[in-house]
């Protein structure tokens, strides 16, 4: 090449071509210069291979620098690439296998060039999963995998049923309208979760289209006792820290992070704030929700006692039982249902019925409400045996007070407990008629623990709800009171069990489902296959007129109220400590705990938080709370920007309001969760 034709600015550029035909040439070298555009780089690739096919979904990824140069009309010289560098002319939409929450395996087309947050938007438009800013992908952490490697005989293998990877949303193009529409929502049965007639064209008249949607929506045995044996692994809290550091960065995009084409990720709710649960719309998202609270239990992810075992227990085995029978029946002989006179006629109810009930529950909202009785106290000392003493306490605002009896009330009190961001533990045995309340009050140095006993059902459920809400800053006055008071009866009453008849017992046994499959392995072991029968028919009498819908509403609720409940771990180094501590981070608190016991230290609730922010030099995490209170803690068990996430996402999402536009600002919720500087 002559001087003149070379030029003084341009060089030499090599670029590998990731092309699907064979016995191409692999390499292109291409003279460019620092002034040249990305997209006038790829004018000249397309050029030179000489192959006529469609190229829009090529990019060029640079692999020293692990990002993409997605920017067409930056130069090379603003996005500093050199002579050295060295660049993939590559797909960006590639298959990726999904683990569902049931455990299922999906093969999608996804962008490995978008940042998860929007892949994974894609991912739930796919399936029909609303509030897709829920949920996340979670990479499996490597020991699993190599165990997994060595025990490919014995591993519990689920076999891909669904795959998407040909649907228009995962390949990146308009959806059809048969599939995906921004001006349709999805309708379903509120009782049965079926799809009315009118949705069924969401999904496609053909058989695969309605097998998909049945695997989505419907819970199936899909385990043996065998199987959930060999899943199950006893997990201290630092596994369960280790497991948390899986969650990959939402505002970066797969391959960033170093996910390969046919690479398995998981599918899981990361943010435990549900946001608009409607059993119209949400089967699939209620059933998928259902699903990761069911193999939470099974796998011991989340202790439970063992009579709220076998009410879960109980659940799954209804819930079982309807899904064959609903799964199975042909929705294509379902009458046509006008939408249109159907909302007219909710909002007529809504309007009239519903207007005399609002005004007889409306209560005086001049004067907020109080709860006084005989309840009995026990403060926890080392070395000493529970003594419950008998006192009269009073509720009001969000304030706990008792005195030495009823007359003794206008006096001062023998203590005022501030409730604001204490820890409201359950500890009930309805069948040994025990309703405590354990309260763990956050104080200078550490947490002060008291335990309150109730003498019946009622009594507890009023004063248990007043906790809670006193614990997030509400008072009784509060909308969410009756409803809480409501939810805590009705889990008391499916505690309470009644003797189950032989029919019952015949059924169960008739039924291709062996009593272990809704019990953890550990559990198990301490009873006969017959003794677990009884006690999940025991748990069953009080749900078996529960529709599908409901009783899977009832699960997730039941393990919403669990104590552990939406807790993620991290191993933390507090700022000033010598020693690692666990920081547990739940939807909407932050929890301070020992290592070596696992008792809680301090709580900060993110009602009270004013601040936070990281020093990316030293990875530290810094948190300002009301009263002058700040801590700093560096992640020892992942990525300090993966605690930011957490921590942004849930702020997010608890401080959303229902009349919010149905799109999420996107650039928003980066700076939230995790592009914030």
């Amino acid at each position: 090449m002559i001087s003149n034709e070379y030029g003084s600015n341009s060089w030499e550029l090599t670029v590998t071509i990731d092309s699907q035909y064979e016995g191409k040439q692999n390499e292109i070298i291409l003279q460019v210069s620092g002034d040249l555009h990305i997209g006038g780089v790829m004018l000249k690739l397309v050029e030179q291979i000489k192959v006529s096919q469609d190229w829009s979904d090529y990019a060029l990824w640079w692999e020293q620098k692990q990002c993409w140069l997605l920017k067409t009309h930056w130069t090379l010289d603003k996005y500093g690439v050199q002579a050295d560098a060295k660049l993939l002319f590559t797909l960006q939409h590639r298959i990726l296998r999904l683990r569902l929450p049931s455990m299922k395996t999906v093969r999608l087309n996804v962008s490995f060039s978008s940042v998860v947050f929007k892949v994974v938007g894609d991912i739930c438009k796919t399936l029909g999963i609303r509030r897709p800013e829920e949920l996340s992908l979670l990479k499996q952490p490597e020991d699993t995998k190599k165990k997994k490697r060595k025990e490919k005989n014995k591993e519990p293998v689920i076999e891909d049923i669904l795959n998407l990877h040909s649907s228009p949303v995962s390949l990146g193009l308009p959806a059809s309208p048969g599939l995906y529409s921004k001006t349709m929502t999805p309708i379903y049965d509120p009782v049965s979760g079926t799809p009315v007639s009118s949705t069924i064209a969401w999904f496609g008249d053909s058989p695969l289209a309605k097998q998909n949607w049945n695997n989505l929506a419907f819970s199936h045995l899909n385990c043996t006792p065998e199987s959930l044996t060999e899943m199950y692994q006893s997990r201290t809290l630092v596994d369960k820290a280790k497991l948390s550091s899986g969650w990959l960065d939402s505002s970066r995009s797969l391959m960033e992070q170093g996910i390969q084409e046919d690479d398995q990720l998981l599918l899981r709710f990361k943010y435990y704030t549900f946001f608009d649960l409607n059993a119209k719309y949400d089967a699939i998202r209620i059933n998928q929700l259902y699903e990761q609270a069911r193999w939470a239990i099974l796998l011991e992810e989340i202790d439970c006692t063992e009579e709220e075992t076998f009410i879960f227990a109980a659940l799954q085995y209804h819930i079982s039982k309807l899904a064959l029978s609903s799964g199975l029946q042909d929705f294509t002989t379902e009458a046509e249902t006008d939408e249109v006179e159907a909302a007219l006629s909710n909002l007529e109810v809504t309007l009239e019925g519903g207007k005399t009930e609002s005004i007889l529950s409306q209560e005086d909202i001049t004067d907020i409400p109080k709860l006084a009785d005989n309840l009995k106290l026990f403060r926890s000392k080392k070395l000493t045996l529970k003594a419950f003493k008998p006192y009269w306490f009073v509720f009001k605002d969000t304030s706990l007070s008792y005195f030495k009896n009823k007359e003794a009330e206008y006096g001062e009190p023998i203590e005022k407990l501030n409730l604001r961001g204490c820890e409201i533990v359950p500890d009930v045995s309805v069948s040994g008629k025990k309703y405590g309340i354990k309260l763990l009050i956050p104080v200078a140095d550490g947490m002060n623990e008291l335990h309150l006993r109730c003498d019946n059902e009622s009594q507890y459920a009023k004063w248990m709800a007043a906790c809670i809400l006193a614990s997030k800053g509400k008072t009784m006055a509060d909308s969410s009171y009756q409803p809480e008071v409501h939810n805590i009866l009705s889990f008391l009453k499916m505690k309470s069990r009644t003797a189950s008849s032989p029919q019952e017992v015949s059924n169960l046994e008739s039924m291709d489902m062996k009593p272990e499959c809704f019990i953890s392995p550990r559990c198990a072991k301490k009873y006969k296959s017959k003794q677990l029968t009884a006690h999940i028919l025991e748990a069953h009498q009080n749900i078996a007129r529960m529709s599908l819908m409901e009783a899977k509403l009832r699960f997730i609720q039941a393990w919403q109220s669990l104590p552990e409940f939406g807790l993620s771990y991290y191993i933390v180094r507090f700022r000033g400590s010598k020693k690692d501590d666990l920081l547990g981070i739940s939807y909407n608190r932050l929890i301070r705990i020992d290592t070596a016991t696992g008792d809680p230290i301090t709580t900060w609730r993110f009602s009270n938080m004013k601040q936070w922010n990281v020093n990316w030099e030293i990875r530290q995490v810094a948190i300002e709370f009301d009263q002058n209170v700040s801590i700093a803690f560096t992640c020892l068990s992942a990525d300090c920007k993966i605690v930011h996430e957490y921590i942004g996402g849930y702020i997010f999402l608890s401080t959303r309001s229902k009349d919010q536009n149905e799109t999420l600002d996107e650039d928003l919720f980066h700076k939230l969760t995790g592009g914030w500087k």
